[in-house]
């Protein structure tokens, strides 16, 4: 595990050549004493952990996707058709889909948060969230940054929770939705997401923390909100936010939650017309019912 560890600051492919060898030896060795498809199983799983090392998103799919690729182009073993399934079971139980929404685990450089406490105090005590805490970098750089602080982590992979649980065990991490947790409940949230994330977020803060929380996003900045501050961050940008946003925010972010959610067929004409607004049909009064003709009865 601490070759692992130190997979990051190889040169660039040694970590995905040895993550590669690494599920080879496993496959080979335990193929010689376990069922193959077990075999193929713990050489996915290693290649898979090890992912979580690489430093971009393309890294870490090459060195997950590396093993059971090369295995299937040298066709070393026969395998059942479902065998083949278990290389992207895995890559979906750490990344799951609901979650490529956001960020797929973006880590916290180390010391990216050092200078965050002179522009963001926050009192002893307080109840800081790294909201979509992946593989527990955050959660590090926040501990450095506030030590006297109740430190928590959401997380909706399962193998990342568990993994930043074990390496923060101070902090409080748990399974769960960002966007479903209440962020009202702390004193300062953290961020590390996309860009397209970012008005969804503040317009939660918005209608969720209260006046003189803060909220802190690395690298990805509020559009059209100037932040309280904007430090150089161990090679990115940390844009600081303090409550309220804007004035009137928790106003104008309670009615547009109150909002009905778009129809299928309006979210629809928004795919193909971003920029258009959908026909709105004209209100029609129901044709008026046919006379009835009443005819004289003979005497």
């Amino acid at each position: 595990m601490s070759a692992f560890l130190r997979l990051p600051s190889l040169i660039w492919p040694l970590p995905a050549l040895l993550a590669w060898a690494a599920a080879w030896a496993a496959f080979l060795l335990l193929g010689r004493v376990l069922p193959v498809w077990l075999a193929l199983a713990a050489g996915c799983v290693l290649g898979t952990a090890a992912s979580l090392l690489g430093k971009t998103w393309w890294r870490r799919c090459m060195i997950a996707l590396g093993f059971p690729l090369s295995l299937a182009v040298v066709g070393a073993v026969g395998l059942p058709a479902w065998a083949w399934l278990l290389p992207l079971a895995l890559l979906l139980l750490v990344y799951p889909l609901n979650a490529w929404r956001d960020a797929p685990v973006f880590p916290t450089p180390e010391g990216a948060l050092q200078e965050l406490p002179a522009h963001a105090p926050l009192a002893e005590g307080a109840r800081v969230l790294d909201a979509g805490c992946g593989m527990g970098d955050g959660l590090k750089a926040l501990r450095a940054a506030y030590p006297q602080a109740r430190l928590e982590g959401v997380e909706w992979s399962w193998p990342l929770r568990w993994l930043s649980a074990w390496r923060c065990p101070w902090a409080q991490v748990r399974h769960g939705d960002i966007w479903a947790e209440d962020w009202g409940a702390y004193n300062m949230v953290y961020l590390f997401q996309r860009p397209e994330s970012m008005s969804r977020a503040a317009l939660k803060a918005a209608g969720e923390m209260h006046s003189g929380s803060w909220l802190v996003s690395l690298e990805f900045p509020i559009p059209d909100l100037p932040s309280q501050a904007s430090l150089a961050a161990a090679g990115h940008t940390l844009h600081v936010y303090r409550l309220p946003l804007w004035p009137g925010a928790a106003e104008e972010a309670q009615a547009a939650l109150d909002q009905p959610p778009p129809t299928p067929a309006e979210q629809a004409w928004a795919a193909i017309y971003p920029r258009r607004e959908p026909p709105r049909l004209k209100h029609r009064e129901p044709p008026p019912a046919p006379k009835r003709r009443l005819w004289g009865l003979r005497k």
